[in-house]
C-alpha cells in the first residue's frame, strides 16, 4: 500500500494501526477511499489512527475520515496535533443520517402540542413579569439604580417621534366620526349632539385605542429588535457577566417610558381628534368652534377623559412588557429577530384590544 497515503499495520487481538502519511487532498481522495475499502477491515476491529506523519489534509479529506471512523466500534485517534481544531469542528457538526421530513402529526396530537407550548410560554411570561415586578420594587427602594437618561431617550423615541403619525391618525378619525354622525343627526335636527358623539367617543374609546395600536406597532417592534440584536451580539451575556441585570437596565426604562408617554400621547390625540370633529361640525352643521367648545365644557363629564387616560397606562405597561419579553426570546440567528418582532407586534395589538374590551365591560357594569 506504498502507493497510497496510508499504511495499515496489523497487530495481535484483531488490532490494526492506520498510519496516515503524505498529503490527503480532494484530488487523490477517491484513490485512497477505494484503497481503504479494499482492506475490508471488520467493524469490530480495534483501530488505532495516527496523524503524526501526515503532512497535509484538506476539509474534504477530514470529513471523509470522520465518516469512515464512525463505522468502527473501537477506535483510538492520536497525534492530531495541528489538525485537532478542524477535526473537532467537523466531528461536532457531522450528521450520521440524512435529514428526514417530519411526518405530519394527528389533529388531536397537534392540538396537544400547541396547548403544551402555550402553557410553557405562559409560565415563562409570568416568570418574566414577576422578575420585572421584583426589580421595579427594588428600583423604588434604590432610586439611584433607575436609568433616567435611558428612560428619557425612550420617551423621545416612543412619544416625541410618534406625535406626527398619532396626530394625523387622530385627526382623520375625528373627521370620519363627525362626518358620519352629522349625516344621521341632521335627519333628526339634533345637530348640536355631534359634540357629545365626537367628544365621548374620542375621550373614552378611540383615542386610547388608536394611540396604543400605533405605539404597539412602533415601540413593541423596536424594543424586540433592539434587545434581540443585543442578545445575538452577546451583549446581554456580557451584562450578566459584569453583574448588570438586563431586566433592570433594559426592561424597566422602556416600561417607565411608555407609562409616562402613552397618557400624554392620548391627551394629544384627544385634542387633535376633537379638532377634526370641530372642523366637520363647522363645515356640515354650521356649529362654530366657540359653540362646540362651550358645549364640550358644559355637557361632557370629566370621567370620560379620565377613563381614557387611565386605560392608556395599562396599555403602555402591556406593550412594553410584550416587546421586551419577545426580545429576550430571540435566538442566536438573524431570522429570529424578524420572527419575534412580528410576534411582538401581533401580541401587543391583540392584548391592547382585549384590555380595551375588558375595561369597557367593567366600566359599563359599574356604571361609569
Amino acid at each position: 500500500m506504498e502507493d497510497y497515503n496510508f499504511k495499515l499495520n496489523k497487530f495481535d487481538n484483531n488490532t490494526f494501526e492506520l498510519l496516515l502519511i503524505n498529503s490527503w487532498k480532494k484530488e487523490t481522495l477517491l484513490k485512497d477511499i477505494k484503497a481503504l475499502e479494499k482492506t475490508n477491515l471488520s467493524k469490530n476491529s480495534q483501530l488505532i489512527v495516527d496523524f503524526e506523519t501526515l503532512k497535509e489534509c484538506d476539509s474534504c479529506s477530514i470529513i471523509y475520515l470522520i465518516s469512515f471512523f464512525k463505522t468502527f466500534q473501537n477506535i483510538t485517534i492520536k497525534n492530531l496535533n495541528t489538525y485537532e481544531k478542524i477535526y473537532k469542528f467537523y466531528e461536532k457538526h457531522y450528521q450520521d443520517n440524512n435529514f428526514k421530513l417530519e411526518e405530519k402529526g394527528h389533529f388531536v396530537e397537534d392540538i396537544g402540542k400547541k396547548t403544551y407550548e402555550l402553557y410553557l410560554s405562559s409560565i415563562n411570561f409570568i416568570e418574566f413579569v414577576g422578575k420585572v415586578v421584583y426589580f421595579f420594587i427594588y428600583s423604588l427602594m434604590n432610586p439611584r439604580k433607575m436609568r433616567l437618561k435611558a428612560m428619557f431617550k425612550y420617551i423621545d423615541t416612543s412619544a416625541v417621534n410618534a406625535l406626527f403619525i398619532v396626530g394625523i391618525t387622530s385627526f382623520l378619525i375625528g373627521v370620519v366620526i363627525a362626518y358620519q354622525g352629522s349625516v344621521q343627526l341632521e335627519k333628526f335636527g339634533a345637530n348640536i349632539f355631534i359634540v357629545e358623539m365626537v367628544s365621548i367617543t374620542m375621550f373614552r374609546e378611540i383615542s386610547p385605542l388608536v394611540t396604543a395600536i400605533v405605539i404597539a406597532g412602533r415601540s413593541a417592534s423596536s424594543y424586540t429588535a433592539e434587545i434581540g440584536a443585543m442578545k445575538i451580539t452577546e451583549e446581554i451575556d456580557a451584562m450578566r457577566t459584569m453583574n448588570f441585570e438586563p431586566t433592570l437596565f433594559l426592561t424597566l426604562p422602556r416600561i417607565f417610558a411608555l407609562v409616562i408617554s402613552l397618557p400624554l400621547l392620548v391627551f394629544f390625540s384627544d385634542v387633535i381628534g376633537i379638532f377634526g370633529g370641530m372642523v366637520i361640525s363647522y363645515i356640515d352643521l354650521n356649529i362654530s368652534f366657540w359653540e362646540f367648545i362651550n358645549r364640550l365644557g358644559q355637557e361632557i363629564p370629566l370621567k370620560h377623559f379620565v377613563i381614557g387616560i387611565s386605560k392608556s397606562v395599562f396599555f403602555g405597561i402591556a406593550i412594553a412588557l410584550i416587546g421586551c419579553y419577545r426580545g429576550f426570546q430571540v435566538q442566536n440567528n438573524t431570522t429570529s429577530i424578524g420572527k419575534y418582532t412580528t410576534i411582538s407586534v401581533v401580541n401587543a395589538i391583540f392584548v391592547v384590544i382585549a384590555l380595551n374590551a375588558i375595561f369597557s365591560v367593567i366600566f359599563t357594569e359599574i356604571g361609569i
